[in-house]
């Protein structure tokens, strides 16, 4: 398998660290982007000489077109782009503001955004590449109302993803954009989330058995290898999103019982 080189956003920890650190495992160079600077070298140091850190406000464009050109300036090249810098919150539709909006909206959307348009133009030059960007099942499941506009972030970013693919499908046939949808999963996410995680009342709903970080990177690793246009990283959770959508009504009267 040639050696890739990859670009991961959100990578100072969780599911951006674990996947910098499978993917240096087997061999490939990895370029790491966020905005903690201690914990991103920590990062790379645990990677090895095939990684780099660079410094990334993903809120920023010019912040990831500099992360784009310290990748290829480093390596040549980039094959991979991996969205995954993202933050969740605990307010209800209802009580949002507009910063609110504003801030998720452009940790969660716009970033891959920036990302997606900065590293395209490299990806169409060389007919080839792959784009991944980090949804989440929420983005299909109404199962935490408290996630609120993270939940319809990743929706549109899901829409987005599935535009771009179609829009270069015929002319780039190489190029890929992949969306993959975690469940829970065991990081510093819901503690980080604007305004922390409320318990709901009853516990969480069904379809929310989490994942470590290292499960998802796994599931990462085999997209990669064998791109598709979704996945769910927790196969039970595309079986509920079926369900889901093939009664809204009566999924979601049972849900609110």
């Amino acid at each position: 398998m040639a050696e890739k080189v990859n670009v991961i956003t959100g990578a100072s920890g969780g599911i951006g660290a674990a996947l910098a650190k499978q993917l240096a495992a087997r061999g490939e160079k990895v370029v790491l982007g966020a905005r903690r600077a201690a914990e991103l070298q920590q990062v790379a140091n645990a990677c090895g000489v095939g990684a780099l850190a660079v410094l990334t406000d993903v809120t920023r464009r010019a912040d990831v077109e500099h992360l784009r050109d310290e990748a290829l300036r480093a390596f040549g090249r980039v094959d991979v782009w991996v969205n995954n810098a993202g933050r969740g919150i605990g307010r209800q539709v209802l009580d949002l503001t507009d910063e609110d909006v504003d801030v998720m909206m452009a940790v969660n959307f716009k970033s891959a955004l920036y990302g997606m348009q900065a590293i395209m133009p490299h990806f169409k030059e060389r007919g080839t590449g792959h784009v991944i960007n980090i949804s989440s099942a929420l983005s299909r499941l109404p199962f935490a109302s408290y996630r609120s506009v993270y939940a319809a972030s990743k929706a549109a970013l899901n829409n987005l993803s599935a535009t771009v693919r179609m829009d270069l499908r015929a002319q780039y046939p190489n190029l890929h954009v992949s969306v993959v949808m975690p469940p829970m999963v065991t990081t510093d996410f819901a503690r980080n989330a604007l305004y922390g995680t409320p318990v709901p009342a009853g516990g969480f709903r069904p379809g929310a058995a989490g994942q470590t970080p290292e499960q998802v990177a796994a599931a990462i690793l085999d997209l990669i290898d064998h791109p598709q246009a979704e996945m769910y990283t927790n196969p039970e959770q595309a079986e509920t999103v079926a369900k889901y959508y093939a009664d809204v009504n009566a999924y979601e009267a049972k849900l609110g019982r």
